[in-house]
């Protein structure tokens, strides 16, 4: 049997992709403690499909989509980036569909068409190879906690294709925990489709009209998919609110259904928060802005004293006493591990913060900045530790050190964590000796902002009849 050698070299790009959706998948559980997937199902696995996603990380958006959807992503990307022929062959087997725009053209050369006809007319053809099509209609990476306003690219591009009937538009939301930590926890939405047909009939007589309505929808889908923050006014009341009261209410969940920690929805909390904190501002303002205040007034205290909120958390929920003995004996015990696991993983963990901290223009960067670094980093410096030990020991011992770098990272990384914890605990235990009013008035404020919390949450729940933590 004879391969043509389009299919031929289909089936190479899909192979490729295949890999590099492999190696994704290992980088995403490497970077990220938890990525939370809802309703991937909602991706058909055969026709085209047009994926609209907000950008608040950079290529690190990229790399979830593309890690948690089965099927080849095709991601829109600039033609320069194709000009240089290695880099064209790589992207375009990675699945990028080059876009012209007017800016890009090169000086001295006439560009013969509307570089928006171009990229539609790509999108299109992709489409009829049922393929699946990723847009950021946001148009740029941004740090914000919501969606901002979408440009109408993606309407346009859905309302031109000559058989709309058979696209499925599905709005997909990124939400970050911590967009900066290591180890953070990441939310991946797929939500419902959004129809295209409803707008097809006024597409046809007023073609601005329909393209502003879909936008609209896509619009409303997107931030569905999101804890989205509709001012940005209110984004720090939100953080401060979550920072203080999301742990108390994973608790209260916790002992109030039985349920194990991994069971409790974070990000579901911090919606339910922003909703909260959206419907003060709406009903009773002047309650929101006393909050606020007595939380601004609580954070200048920590700040004083040089003590964190943690630290005084913990005051008010001592672990038991056995807990802690049984945590003291593992501190004991796993310190050589955790002395050889940070001698040996120092370079590849320490080596990618410093660089993103140095590289990165602007918050959005910093994680594909340390990605990046650290795809380099890690097995670079692991291999040539490997080698030295190899040269050194042989290979038995080369091979049982190699086996080891993995695992030994993992286990010195949580324990740097615990000593933080310790670090800070003890910054407040000092406190508490050399300033003991200063301490009792830190835990007497934070008792009082969580009964106003709570008195809060009462309220919200109360008024809104049906909503829920």
């Amino acid at each position: 049997m004879t391969v043509s050698a389009p299919a031929a070299a289909a089936a190479t790009s899909d192979r490729f992709y295949a890999a590099l959706r492999r190696l994704a998948r290992f980088w995403v559980w490497f970077f990220f403690r938890r990525v939370d997937v809802r309703h991937a199902e909602r991706v058909p696995a055969t026709g085209p499909v047009l994926l609209c996603i907000n950008h608040p990380n950079n290529l690190i958006d990229s790399l979830l989509v593309g890690a948690v959807v089965p099927r080849k992503v095709h991601y829109l990307a600039t033609a320069t980036l194709f000009r240089q022929r290695l880099l064209a062959r790589f992207l375009l087997a990675a699945g990028a569909i080059p876009v012209s725009r007017r800016q890009d053209a090169v000086r001295g050369e006439p560009m013969n068409e509307d570089p928006n006809s171009a990229m539609f007319a790509t999108c299109h053809r992709a489409f009829a190879d049922d393929q699946v099509v990723a847009i950021y209609p946001e148009g740029t990476t941004h740090a914000e906690a919501r969606v901002q306003r979408i440009r109408t690219g993606a309407a346009r591009i859905a309302l031109g294709y000559s058989r709309p009937g058979e696209l499925t538009l599905i709005p997909v939301g990124l939400s970050f925990e911590a967009r900066k930590s290591f180890k953070g926890r990441v939310l991946v939405s797929f939500g419902p489709a959004v129809p295209i047909t409803p707008y097809l009939g006024t597409y046809a007589t007023d073609p601005v009209r329909a393209v502003d309505a879909l936008t609209t929808a896509i619009q409303w889908g997107m931030e569905a998919e999101v804890v989205h923050v509709e001012r940005i006014d209110a984004t720090g009341l939100v953080h401060a609110i979550e920072e203080l009261y999301r742990g108390e209410l994973v608790r209260q969940l916790r002992e109030e259904r039985g349920l194990a920690e991994r069971q409790v929805d974070v990000f579901r909390l911090s919606r339910t928060i922003v909703d909260a904190v959206s419907w003060f501002k709406a009903h009773e303002p002047q309650r929101l802005e006393r909050l606020w205040q007595r939380i601004q007034g609580y954070r200048a205290l920590l700040a004083d004293y040089h003590v964190r909120d943690e630290a005084v958390r913990s005051r008010l929920d001592p672990h038991p006493v056995g807990r802690r003995l049984v945590t003291g004996w593992e501190a004991v015990v796993g310190f050589p591990v955790f002395a050889y696991g940070l001698t040996v993983n120092a370079l590849p963990f320490f080596v990618p913060r410093f660089l993103a901290r140095a590289l990165s223009h602007k918050e959005t960067d910093y994680a594909t900045v340390r990605l990046l670094t650290s795809i380099v980093a890690v097995p670079v410096f692991w291999a040539l530790e490997t080698w030295i030990v190899w040269r050194a020991g042989g290979a038995v011992w080369a091979a049982l050190f190699a086996l080891s770098l993995p695992l030994s990272g993992v286990l010195a990384y949580h324990y740097l964590r615990g000593l933080g914890r310790l670090r800070r605990a003890l910054r407040f235990s000092t406190l508490a000796l050399t300033r003991a009013q200063a301490a009792r008035a830190l835990i007497a404020e934070r008792q009082a902002l969580i009964t106003d919390l709570d008195r809060a949450r009462d309220a919200y729940l109360a008024s809104t009849r049906g909503s829920s933590f």
